[in-house]
């Protein structure tokens, strides 16, 4: 069947047979053209089959030549939730890097659940893609990668999987050292789940600093929540309704600290000056809330940068990696912006 220009149009996808029916070779040519090898093909026969790849529409199947190949030009990333700011600009940035080096990425939302984070690295791992970057909900979790190499962006509890982290408890006890700075003494923590990545490191880095200045530092000062902002906000609700208030609060993610702020509003409590607020992620969700926050930046170029190189190299000169985190000061701890 040819449509009103004379070129053959198929009435089904395309097959490597009928590329080889119409260029007249083997279907072996036409792989060995598809795969630029093993075994030459003459330039006038490469032509030919590329002509009829082009009249038909043929497209190579990539996951079934990744398979052949051992190697599908792809990393893998899988994070907790997508939905989450920070894990949409890492995903953002490493996706830049690797197509910037010839990569795609593919990304698996385990959505906060381990078991779906386990059938998400499954899935990524069966495409035979060359490299797995995993933000895991679980710090002794075991994920069937096989060969393929995977670096985690937590910290690990088991040995010999390499990981990247940052330094979240120094990050916490540099917030909470500010905002002692600006004279608070009742410092609340605004905590994610417990067990969650980097949640036990921040909250320790909240309590040394306290500690170090003899100022309270009890289970009394912290509330949890989903790191979300509906999460932030109940407990902001929670925490600013309590007769013995806190003068000021470290959140331990931006999302978090989005609800915390629109809590304070409900409540009439003025930010900052009522009430100090330092997050912790430093995403653009920071630098665009009412008013800014003063947040502990995690420098995603950085984090993308050593995973990736990782995971192409197979290894890490040390693991775990640690990488540190910078306080950028802005309006909601009582600061003039910083300028960047």
């Amino acid at each position: 069947m040819t449509d009103e220009e004379g070129t053959v149009a198929p009435t089904h996808a395309a097959t490597r047979s009928d590329v080889a029916r119409l260029a007249g070779v083997s279907t072996a040519v036409v792989s060995y053209v598809v795969n630029n090898g093993p075994r030459p093909v003459a330039a006038a026969t490469r032509a030919r089959v590329l002509d009829a790849m082009e009249q038909l529409g043929y497209r190579p199947n990539a996951v079934a030549r990744a398979l052949r190949l051992r190697s599908a030009q792809a990393i893998g990333l899988v994070v907790p939730d997508v939905s989450n700011t920070y894990f949409g600009a890492l995903a953002r940035e490493l996706s830049d890097q690797a197509f910037a080096a010839g990569y795609a990425l593919l990304l698996g939302d385990a959505d906060n659940d381990i078991d779906r984070e386990r059938a998400q690295v499954e899935s990524l791992v069966s495409h035979q893609i060359d490299g797995l970057v995993i933000v895991s909900l679980d710090p002794a979790s075991v994920a069937e990668t096989g060969s393929t190499p995977t670096v985690f962006l937590d910290q690990r509890s088991r040995p010999g999987q390499l990981s990247v982290m940052v330094d979240d408890r120094g990050g916490a006890m540099q917030a909470v050292s500010h905002l002692i700075g600006h004279g608070r003494t009742r410092i609340a923590l605004l905590s994610g789940p417990r067990g969650a990545p980097g949640v036990e490191r921040r909250q320790q880095g909240w309590r040394d600093a306290l500690q170090a200045e003899g100022l309270p530092n009890g289970d009394e000062l912290i509330v949890r929540s989903e790191f979300s902002r509906a999460g932030g906000f109940e407990a902001g609700r929670e925490l600013l309704r309590r007769a013995d208030r806190p003068d000021a609060v470290f959140v331990t993610s931006d999302v978090q600290a989005l609800g915390l702020l629109a809590a304070a509003r409900r409540e009439g409590i003025g930010v900052p000056d009522e009430l100090a607020v330092i997050s912790f992620d430093g995403t653009e969700d920071a630098v665009y809330s009412d008013p800014p926050l003063t947040a502990i930046e995690q420098p995603i170029r950085l984090i993308a940068e050593a995973a990736f190189t990782a995971v192409l190299q197979k290894g890490l000169e040390r693991s775990p990696l640690l990488i540190p985190v910078e306080l950028v000061a802005r309006e909601s701890c009582g600061c003039a912006a910083t300028a960047r």
